[in-house]
């Protein structure tokens, strides 16, 4: 029996021109999406296409037209709800226009980041959308800003970068979530954060280089010094930068002489494994300590009592931070845009008032 020899050449805009009975180029322009052409013409190109099977050369698109239709997106952490969520914000925007999404994960590091930022641009993508791990070392944003290359910044913004931004009003959830704490009756009050830093010891608000974090602990300052609580600091603990290192923060937390009895957890994984911690140290909530965090994540809704959150607007903030950069990249030209989306607080059973315990 004679076999059929497997099909080891793709098919070109050339063989699609050619069953359709155009010109190459007037199918380029169907197919890359650009130029004029009549419907008619435009319906026997794809036509050909679809029967051909023709799958279109990216590269080759993008060196032609000078577009890849591809946005690149590099987040801090994509194993973190928040991010996933957003990430699928903004897929669902790029989508709807036409755009693909290539992912690429920071770890929060900067290096990372200027290699992650370096790879996409070497993938010819038309714009790029960043949440910056650090306000200090941003050069190599800089530098895409004056290629002319379409860029914006999601969650944190750059005061000193002047790009489209979305982010939500750090300092003054911070201050609202710290004050249902102080207006409960608490005085020692601890902001667990995953930003590291020399020591995991916390001096001032120079040595946090992420703008929301930096945010969040200065609203956090702010009310409880308007508290009158005594060096509040003392109790903004940093390097939560894995469950593993956060279970060793907390244990160290709890176990001190000078205990909080109420935490503001900065993500829902870091407040995740702080729960944990107080349920094997049989804490209760919130009658021994009373517990907040920032994000809805699923599982604060369905433990006993459910946790009190604040509740960030992520979908929408991809979705938003998306939509401004294609309008960057369909040519809109208008001022540049610092969206501040509103932010709610989710009240639930997690605080109470602080209660006299025995180490």
């Amino acid at each position: 029996m004679k076999r059929t020899a497997p099909k080891t050449q793709s098919i070109t805009v050339s063989d699609v021109a050619r069953v359709a009975n155009v010109s190459k180029a007037t199918a380029a322009r169907v197919l890359g999406g650009y130029g004029v052409v009549s419907d008619t013409i435009r319906a026997n190109v794809m036509a050909a296409a679809k029967a051909l099977d023709y799958r279109p050369n990216e590269l080759a698109r993008s060196m032609t037209t000078g577009r890849s239709g591809i946005i690149g997106v590099v987040v801090g952490d994509i194993e973190n709800p928040f991010f996933s969520l957003a990430v699928r914000g903004i897929s669902d925007a790029a989508r709807a226009a036409g755009f693909n999404v290539i992912l690429a994960n920071s770890g929060e590091r900067i290096e990372a980041e200027r290699a992650a930022v370096r790879l996409l641009i070497g993938k010819r993508v038309d714009g790029l959308i960043v949440t910056p791990s650090e306000s200090r070392d941003i050069s190599h944003l800089r530098d895409i800003h004056r290629s002319g290359r379409p860029l914006a910044l999601l969650d944190r913004a750059l005061p000193d970068l002047d790009v489209d931004t979305v982010t939500v009003d750090d300092r003054d959830i911070a201050m609202r979530a710290t004050r249902i704490l102080v207006d409960a009756g608490h005085s020692k009050i601890a902001y667990v954060t995953a930003v590291d830093a020399e020591g995991n010891e916390y001096r001032d608000l120079g040595q946090i280089y992420t703008s929301s974090v930096r945010e969040r602990i200065d609203g956090f300052l702010k009310v409880c010094r308007d508290a009158g609580i005594d060096r509040p600091e003392r109790h903004i603990c940093l390097g939560a930068t894995s469950p593993d290192e956060t279970r060793k923060l907390a244990d160290k937390l709890l176990s001190g002489p000078d205990r909080p009895t109420a935490i503001l957890a900065s993500d829902s994984l870091i407040a995740l494994e702080i729960f944990k911690v107080m349920r094997q140290r049989g804490l209760r909530i919130p009658q021994d300590i009373s517990l907040i965090t920032f994000h809805d994540a699923d599982w604060t809704s369905v433990t006993t009592p459910p946790i009190t959150v604040v509740d960030q607007p992520v979908y929408a903030l991809g979705k938003s931070v998306a939509e401004l950069l294609i309008r960057r990249l369909k040519g809109e030209a208008r001022p540049t845009e610092r969206l501040i989306l509103p932010t709610t607080i989710i009240e639930r059973g997690s605080v109470g008032p602080p209660a006299a315990y025995k180490l």
